[in-house]
């Protein structure tokens, strides 16, 4: 069997990478990307030299700027940050077809067909990127995707200066144990903060300890998780470059710019989520079955409620009767909230016989379909429930989020 050649692409602190280029007089400043401190902001991305100063990404904006009062908040372009995305993965399927996008700044390239060695491919691949798009990366590789991600962090984390990193790290086949060996078992993908400290109780503190413990122990703390640990930890891993990653899941939120306890408001807010995420289900053809609801209160602690439908449905009106009821199951009167979202998941591409005469579910699709054009052509606001036109009628202000 032929050994696989796997790398990991990762553009350097790419929302500020593609900022520089748009406005070179960034280059070298401590700067961040993200929302404005006063709307609670967080970090989105933020440039080295302002992680030299502490800043990290999903850091509340208010705290970076507490830490570094020079720092330079940028808002961000996500539109721009998805054009030059999508032409560093065009250059990647040129030298791949195998390429699985992990977000929109990291990739996973399967190059097993390729002759050259991987830290030549590697090289040629950050050449070509840097040179046709101006926009830095580093890569990892090794003959499995978790220890190329794993190299690429560990490449990354290695470099000094104030400027990207361009690393480049390649663990050689038959190395993955010993590459992973003193590494904290935090780094293995799947460990977290909760898990890493209960394995440090049972005194397993790096790979190399996690994969010399006996199987059958850590089934016995942690289930079948603890076998996947082992594995993991010992540098195996079969999974394949998936080429297409399916929709799981199509979701809206929001986040108050103050925390908002009128439960009128917070209604109507779960009813203009739910109609984004319907629109959003039609728009791509397809149908969801569980209906999730997300609440964060002040204090960050965030909570989830979901129900499983009998049928699975595109339609406002049921996604949006179903998040008030999951939304009632959680919410007391008067408890302010932070963040309220509305997703929707099991998704599936309608299958419609047509009927004799029009059920009502087809007549509500035929409808929200005409009304979905109109919007499209004329904008959002074109057609509006009747209830938002009443005098006095105004939206909590926030930051919207969508998945």
């Amino acid at each position: 069997m032929a050994v696989r050649k796997i790398l990991h692409i990762d553009l350097d602190a790419f929302f500020c990478s593609v900022e520089e280029q748009m406005n070179p007089a960034l280059r070298g400043k401590a700067f961040a990307v993200g929302g404005r401190p006063d709307q609670r902001g967080v970090v989105a991305s933020c440039s080295y030299p302002a992680r030299k100063a502490g800043i990290r990404s999903a850091m509340p904006m208010s705290q970076a700027l507490r830490l570094l009062p020079a720092l330079i908040v940028v808002p961000a372009r996500h539109h721009e940050y998805g054009k030059r995305s999508d032409a560093v993965m065009a250059i990647l399927r040129n030298w791949t077809p195998i390429l699985e996008q992990v977000s929109v700044d990291e990739a996973f390239l399967d190059l097993s067909d390729l002759p050259e060695d991987l830290e030549t491919l590697a090289k040629k691949i950050q050449t070509e990127v840097q040179q046709k798009t101006g926009l830095p990366c580093s890569l990892g590789g090794a003959v499995n995707k978790l220890v190329a991600k794993i190299a690429n962090d560990v490449g990354k984390s290695r470099s000094a200066g104030n400027g990207p990193p361009r690393a480049i790290l390649i663990v050689p086949p038959g190395k993955e144990a010993e590459f992973l060996a003193p590494l904290p078992v935090k780094t293995i993908w799947g460990i977290g903060d909760k898990t890493a400290n209960r394995l440090a109780e049972l005194g397993i503190k790096t790979a190399s300890q996690l994969a010399a413990a006996d199987e059958e122990f850590l089934i016995s703390q942690f289930g079948k998780f603890g076998r996947m640990m082992k594995q993991s930890a010992a540098g195996h891993d079969d999974s394949p470059v998936m080429v297409e990653h399916a929709v799981k899941s199509i979701s809206q939120e929001i986040t108050f710019e103050r925390d908002l306890a009128d439960r009128e408001r917070l209604i109507q807010t779960l009813h203009d989520l739910s109609a984004q995420v319907a629109f959003r289900l039609r728009s791509n053809s397809l149908e969801g079955s569980t209906v999730r609801i997300k609440i964060r209160w002040p204090d960050f602690s965030t909570h989830t409620r979901q129900v499983t439908l009998a049928q699975a449905t595109c339609q406002d009106g049921v996604i949006f009767s179903t998040a008030c009821g999951l939304f009632d199951s959680i919410w007391a009167p008067g408890r302010p909230v932070r963040l309220i979202g509305v997703g929707v998941s099991g998704l599936q591409t309608p299958f419609r016989q047509l009927p004799l005469w029009d059920s009502m579910d087809e007549k509500e699709r035929r409808l929200l379909t005409a009304v979905d054009e109109v919007r499209e052509k004329f904008g959002k606001t074109a057609i509006q429930r009747g209830d938002q036109l009443k005098p006095g009628f105004s939206h909590p202000d926030g930051k919207r989020g969508q998945h």
